[in-house]
């Protein structure tokens, strides 16, 4: 059984900085594709950053692109989002997510972490 657990969320002033972290048990990530999302109240969940099993490749969002950061650990099986320079529009519940290429589906999915971000 794959689980996900994400955690760091919380509340920071615009301007500030976060890092999530995703750990997964049943899953390693070191052969897998990992991915954050996000869902703002009322919208729908969105794609922010994603890293490829090796962790070589990584991609990201126009509207997170060089404030966010997303890493791996695979030692401690862990993904990292790091989020610098954090804007009012970033508030939202954080997801990570794992497919085993990057042309699958996302199939595995954690609970979510909040993140608020007051101006």
């Amino acid at each position: 059984q794959v689980e996900l657990v994400e955690s760091g969320g919380g509340l920071v002033q615009a301007g500030g900085s976060l890092r999530l972290s995703c750990a997964a048990s049943g899953r390693t990530f070191s052969t897998y594709h990992t991915g954050w999302f996000r869902q703002a109240p009322g919208k729908e969940r969105e794609f922010v950053a994603g890293i490829s099993w090796r962790g070589s490749s990584t991609y990201y969002s126009d509207s997170v692109k060089g404030r966010f950061t997303i890493s791996k650990d695979s030692a401690k099986n862990t993904v990292y989002l790091q989020m610098n320079s954090l804007k009012p529009e970033d508030t939202a519940v954080y997801y990570c997510a794992t497919r085993p290429s990057s042309v699958a589906k996302w199939d595995y999915w954690g609970q979510g972490t909040q993140v608020t971000v007051s101006s």
